[in-house]
C-alpha cells in the first residue's frame, strides 16, 4: 500500500493529463480548414454538456432517461439541430475523441505523469474519471497502464450524471475498494471535479 495520507489518486482526463488549451487552439486551426461543417454541432455538444451540469448545480435537472451524460448531450443536440444523433456522435467521435489524439499526447502533463507512476510504484491505487469517453485518449496518452479502473461517461462503469455530482468519485472509489477519506481527486476544474471530490469527502488537488 501506498505511504502517505492517500491510498488511491482519482483522476480527471481533459485538461488535466493534458493541457487544454494548446489542444483547443490546434483543434480549432484543424476545423478551419477540414471541419467547418461540423463547427455548429460541435459548438451545440459543448453547449448541452454546461447545461447539463447547470441543470445538476441547480437541482432542475430531469430524472435520467439516457444511458449516460454523453447519450444525452447526444440526443439533445440532435434535437436542437434537428439532424439525426447518429450524425451528432459520428462528428463527435471524429472532433472531439479521433483527431485530438495527436494533439493530446503532444501537450500531455509530463510531470503529473510520472507523479501517478511514482505513485503506482509505491503500491497507490488508481482510476480515472472522466465526463466525457475515455479509452481512447488514454491510449493516445500511453497512460493505459496508469489506471486499474476507467469510470467515463459513455463507458462501461461510467456515472449516470456529470460532475459535480459526486457519482463518478465514489463509484471509483467502491471499485478500487478504497474509502472516500482516503482517495485525492486531481482535476483541472475547481467547480466540477473540486465540488465532486468535496461532495464525496474527498480531498482535491488543482492543476
Amino acid at each position: 500500500m501506498a505511504s502517505g495520507k492517500y491510498d488511491a489518486w482519482l483522476v480527471d482526463l481533459d485538461g488535466t493529463l493534458y493541457t487544454a488549451r494548446w489542444v483547443r487552439l490546434a483543434m480549432a486551426m484543424e476545423l478551419a480548414v477540414f471541419g467547418w461543417s461540423a463547427v455548429a454541432t460541435l459548438r451545440r455538444f459543448r453547449h448541452e454538456h454546461e447545461t447539463l451540469r447547470e441543470e445538476l448545480i441547480a437541482g432542475t435537472a430531469l430524472a435520467a432517461t439516457h444511458a449516460s451524460p454523453f447519450a444525452a448531450q447526444v440526443s439533445r443536440t440532435a434535437v436542437a439541430l434537428a439532424i439525426p444523433a447518429e450524425q451528432v456522435e459520428a462528428t463527435v467521435r471524429v472532433w472531439m475523441i479521433d483527431r485530438p489524439q495527436k494533439w493530446i499526447r503532444r501537450f500531455r502533463r509530463s510531470s503529473l505523469i510520472a507523479e501517478l507512476r511514482d505513485f503506482r510504484a509505491q503500491g497507490g491505487r488508481t482510476a480515472l474519471v472522466s465526463d466525457y469517453p475515455a479509452q481512447q485518449k488514454i491510449r493516445a496518452l500511453g497512460t493505459g497502464d496508469l489506471f486499474e479502473i476507467i469510470v467515463a461517461s459513455g463507458e462501461e462503469h461510467g456515472p449516470r450524471n456529470l460532475k459535480p455530482d459526486p457519482e463518478g468519485y465514489l463509484h471509483a472509489a467502491e471499485l478500487l475498494q478504497v474509502e472516500p477519506s482516503r482517495c485525492l481527486v486531481i482535476g483541472d476544474r475547481d467547480d466540477a471535479d473540486g465540488a465532486a471530490a468535496r461532495a464525496a469527502k474527498m480531498d482535491f488537488r488543482l492543476v
